[in-house]
């Protein structure tokens, strides 16, 4: 499994998975040329892409979805009711999403999270003996999904925000208690907490996504978990962080 964030913030956001025979985007987030020029620089042509994940419908998750779709004709894994948002018509490679299901061998789970959108998922990814947990843009993940998520190979998780910066910062009240909510995004201290719980021995890799660039700080957000990590006496030191304007490779 090759996963490379294309994309993680306000700004746009996409990720690349090769299984092998099987490539997926998760979310589609810039327009199609800066999309197309994002996998060149992983010698990837767009129409070598099988399948599209869409996680929710914000504009940085979806604003290349229609152009790309036109290009490329994937499979696209959504929800009925994005789809009518989104689309003029239904899509006619459209799979609504299930809470199980196969792409060939590849089983692909569906996560919901809790945030302010139409609807709004996460994912759980397995191939061979290799996983990927993918959640980001929501306030809290339910502890009825832990089983699912326990013990996996790659998890790209969200750590929005430093709650601090957040509450001293330029953000009007309002916008505040939007991303505190339980629909808004997870702290740097809230993914913290979770990764503790949910990482294990097959762990090989943690990226934390969709980092705030005025409420966070990648030495922040790496410093929590770290910290988190070290409470906990666990041992795990392979964390990064997914850039905006830069590829990032998980593996």
């Amino acid at each position: 499994m090759k996963v490379v964030v294309l994309g993680s913030g306000s700004k746009g956001n996409s990720t690349f998975i090769d299984l092998g025979n099987k490539k997926i985007l998760i979310d589609v987030g810039f327009p199609y040329k800066h999309l197309k020029e994002k996998l060149d620089k992983i010698n990837i042509d767009p129409k070598q892409i099988d399948a599209v994940l869409i996680t929710h419908d914000h504009t940085d998750h979806t604003c290349g979805l229609k152009v790309f779709l036109n290009k490329v004709k994937p499979l696209l894994y959504i929800t009925k009711e994005i789809e009518d948002y989104l689309l003029e018509e239904p899509y006619e490679k459209s799979i609504y999403l299930t809470d199980e299901m196969l792409l060939d061998n590849i089983l692909i789970k569906t996560i919901p999270t809790s945030h302010d959108a139409i609807t709004s998922n996460g994912y759980l990814i397995e191939d061979n003996n290799e996983s990927l947990v993918y959640i980001t843009d929501t306030g809290y993940i339910n502890h009825r999904y832990f089983t699912y998520l326990k013990n996996k190979t790659y998890y790209i998780i969200e750590s929005n925000h430093d709650t601090e910066k957040l509450i001293k910062g330029p953000y009007p009240e309002y916008l505040q208690r939007r991303i505190l909510s339980d629909k808004g995004h997870m702290s740097n201290e809230l993914c913290a907490g979770y990764i503790v719980r949910l990482i294990g021995p097959n762990t090989k890799k943690i990226i934390l996504a969709h980092l705030s660039e005025e409420n966070n700080t990648e030495e922040l957000a790496t410093k929590a978990t770290k910290e988190e990590l070290q409470k906990s006496n666990i041992e795990f030191t392979n964390i990064t962080c997914a850039k905006q304007r830069e590829l990032t490779e998980v593996s």
